[in-house]
């Protein structure tokens, strides 16, 4: 009877509802292990609901489904008491499948690198280099990024908040809106964050279509958002294989920090120009693509754990990820107002200067939306795709001087 009593207890104490409902007894019973053994408590049943609500937002709103379901099962799985998907074992000390996913492609920094391969093999370079003003407009949008690293440092005289100067960098790297830079990012500077900054840097990719008219509308006239542009030249195979060597060789001068990304987006760009390896690009492009994507969003689910996600902290990291997405949007259609003023022969509709953002092609989608609701002949898209993709590289180049930056300053102080 105590043989079948104790199995009776044993089976009642190995189940998710004992770790949702007595936490501090979970933990005892996990003894050394309890530190890497994954959370318990109520608060992961509320996270496995912010789980399900992710889900929904993406299945049923189409909230960037190909990141968000995956990111959503990881924090399904990673919350669920005594199943060690996300954590180790405490009992045979072998680590979950999610957990394996983390150290090798997250904390590596393997991942995002390979997304950018992926982004550079799907991506055409040639409205940038057939109007390389547009690089400014890129450059211009990253204005966000910035902003949101001041903001994180002032949020920190609030109680409750305490961000320092490398969450700041790791929160700012949201107004590029690159998911792939900003899991990147955060990894190498505050891997403790990592789950509310890459759930808040997809959030706002899904929701371009969303936040980014009203301030284009906002900071343009009827008249500006009707401007015409000068159809693009032509853009040679030649130049298209010359540009990614180009700039690989530029970053390896100027900011090596930043060529892991830069590395693998002009990689998997002179994949798809040189023609010589369409085998390879299309795997870039699909096969390798798709199978990062998953194990990519897995492994940020896995870091919504209860204890990192629910508090104050992820609440101003959303609020500064917003701001910082605000502002680089205004500063590209601000930028691409000045060009028009400066440069009347060749006109530049601002509205383009909105897509200056990373979220390809979403971004250059939305400018080239909002010109047609002013001119229905009004045709943006490839003239936004320019500051799209010199977006991109601006996030990636910004990233690479946060990397560089931070640790010396923090090391000076």
């Amino acid at each position: 009877m105590d043989a079948i009593i104790n199995g009776m207890m044993q089976l009642w104490t190995s189940t998710g509802l004992f770790g949702f409902l007595f936490p501090d007894a979970m933990r005892a019973s996990w003894g050394e292990g309890a530190a890497a053994a994954g959370p318990a408590g109520l608060g992961c049943a509320i996270m496995i609901l912010v789980g399900f609500l992710l889900l929904y937002l993406a299945i049923k709103k189409g909230f960037e489904p190909l990141l968000l379901i995956p990111i959503a099962m990881g924090c399904i799985l990673s919350n669920i008491p005594n199943a060690f998907i996300a954590a180790v074992d405490p009992t045979s000390g072998d680590a979950g499948f999610i957990k394996i996913l983390y150290d090798a492609g997250i904390e590596s920094g393997l991942f995002p690198v390979l997304i950018f391969m992926g982004v550079g093999a799907m991506t055409d370079f040639g409205p940038l280099i057939a109007n390389p003003k547009t690089l400014l407009l890129g450059a211009a949008a990253q204005l966000g990024i910035f902003t949101a690293l001041i903001g994180a440092l002032l949020l920190s005289f609030i109680p409750g908040i305490n961000f320092d100067l490398n969450v700041a960098g790791s929160i700012g790297i949201i107004g590029g809106a690159d998911g792939p830079t900003a899991i990147y990012v955060t990894s190498r500077l505050a891997p403790e964050y990592l789950g509310s900054i890459a759930v808040a840097a997809y959030s706002y990719m899904a929701l371009v279509p969303i936040i980014q008219p009203p301030i284009m509308k906002l900071l343009t006239t009827e008249k500006e958002r009707k401007i015409r542009m000068q159809q693009l030249r032509p853009v040679s195979k030649l130049e298209k294989i010359v540009f990614p060597i180009m700039v690989i060789t530029l970053c390896a001068i100027l900011l090596p920090s930043a060529c892991p990304l830069i590395g693998a987006l002009m990689f998997g760009n002179l994949a798809r120009e040189c023609g010589v390896i369409n085998r390879l690009s299309d795997t870039m492009q699909n096969a390798l693509m798709n199978t990062v994507t998953i194990f990519l969003g897995l492994s940020v689910g896995s870091k919504m754990a209860a204890d990192k996600f629910l508090n104050l902290e992820t609440l101003g990291i959303l609020v500064l990820g917003m701001v910082a997405f605000g502002v680089g949007t205004a500063g590209g259609v601000l930028l691409g107002k000045l060009m028009n003023k400066l440069d009347p022969k060749h006109p530049t509709n601002p509205l383009i200067g909105s897509a200056g953002v990373s979220a390809v092609p979403m971004a250059a989608r939305v400018s080239s939306k909002v010109g047609q609701e002013a001119d229905t002949q009004n045709f943006l898209l490839m003239h936004a795709m320019g500051p799209n993709v010199s977006g991109v590289i601006g996030s990636a180049v910004a990233a690479g001087v946060l990397i560089s930056v931070i640790p010396t300053m923090l090391a000076a102080i």
